[in-house]
């Protein structure tokens, strides 16, 4: 396969991920702004959105000295001029995906290119004003109906590899910026991050944003608990969108795409799924949840970029 043909179904794979990711991130926001909360308390959150992220400089570039619930969501969903909003995931994933058409089957480009069309309706009648809540669970509904779609539909050759190693890439990333989003902002060993460890509620919209509640109910079978929590997030290898099963899904097709130039970068993607599979639970709790998540979401990132110079479009330093 040609690395260009390559390099646009990787992106467009991660585009789209990375569209319903930052809809369910929103979604914790929004949940946590209907607890009681202090205003300073608010407009942290509003920052640990952006800083987890890496986005906080884009923000106060534009929107200088904001403090707007209003302008933080329009940044992360309606501004083209941000590259991670949702608009500009979205626009990216049709774009790569229109570059590629013809290797994509028919109903995979009109799942993605009615998505785009009708979140663009859905802003310009002004959902995100009246309900956002209801937008970020169109976004989660169309990226898993896209996704669906090519699952059923899609030969499963280098293509479908390539759109599966994205896919899994983006989703190890955005997991553990989702579950960082409360903690990238407290200092270690205060008591707002003890409290924040013991807030029953905001950990159960954790599990409802990436759609684990349920899961949680059948492997603990008892109350929410943080430790519990990030254990299932990060460790629990039949939890669809935790840490260890998306690093499993890239070993499992780098595998599949190995060429005689791709040994290092497995052996990368090995080391990385080993170190998160065999880590103590205790230990990443001891360390601090946030330490332990910036130092994998710097190896994930060391990760794509391996993949990328191996087999895309990325050349080799």
């Amino acid at each position: 396969m040609l690395s260009r043909t390559a390099d646009h179904l990787f992106w467009m794979a991660r585009y789209m991920e990375r569209a319903e990711n930052t809809a369910r991130m929103l979604d914790i926001n929004m949940e946590g702004a209907m607890l009681p909360q202090t205003p300073e308390q608010e407009v942290r959150a509003q920052r640990s959105v952006l800083k987890i992220s890496e986005l906080e400089d884009m923000f106060d570039e534009r929107h200088p000295g904001s403090r707007s619930r209003e302008d933080m969501l329009h940044f992360m969903v309606a501004d083209a001029r941000n590259p991670s909003s949702i608009l500009s995931c979205l626009q990216a994933t049709r774009e790569n995906a229109r570059a590629v058409r013809g290797t994509l089957t028919t109903d995979g480009w009109e799942t993605i290119n009615f998505t785009w069309l009708e979140f663009n309706q859905r802003l310009a009648n002004m959902e995100l004003d009246t309900s956002p809540d209801a937008l970020f669970e169109w976004v989660k509904y169309r990226s898993n109906l896209c996704r669906g779609v090519m699952q059923g539909t899609a030969l499963r050759d280098d293509a479908f590899f390539f759109m599966q190693i994205g896919a899994y890439l983006e989703r190890a990333d955005n997991t553990a910026r989702i579950l960082d989003v409360r903690f990238a902002d407290a200092t270690p060993n205060s008591r707002e991050a003890a409290r924040q460890l013991e807030d029953f509620y905001y950990w159960t919209s954790i599990l409802s944003s990436v759609s684990a509640l349920e899961i949680y109910r059948k492997v603990y079978r008892d109350v929410v608990t943080p430790a519990r929590v990030v254990e299932l997030l990060i460790l629990n290898e039949q939890m669809p969108r935790s840490l260890i099963a998306s690093l499993e899904g890239v070993c499992d097709t780098l595998a599949k795409l190995r060429t005689d130039a791709s040994r290092d970068c497995e052996r990368f993607a090995g080391k990385l799924r080993a170190d998160v599979l065999y880590a103590d639970i205790r230990q990443i709790l001891e360390t601090g949840v946030h330490a332990w998540l910036t130092q994998f979401l710097k190896r994930v990132d060391e990760l794509g970029l391996r993949v990328m110079r191996t087999f895309l479009m990325l050349p080799i330093a």
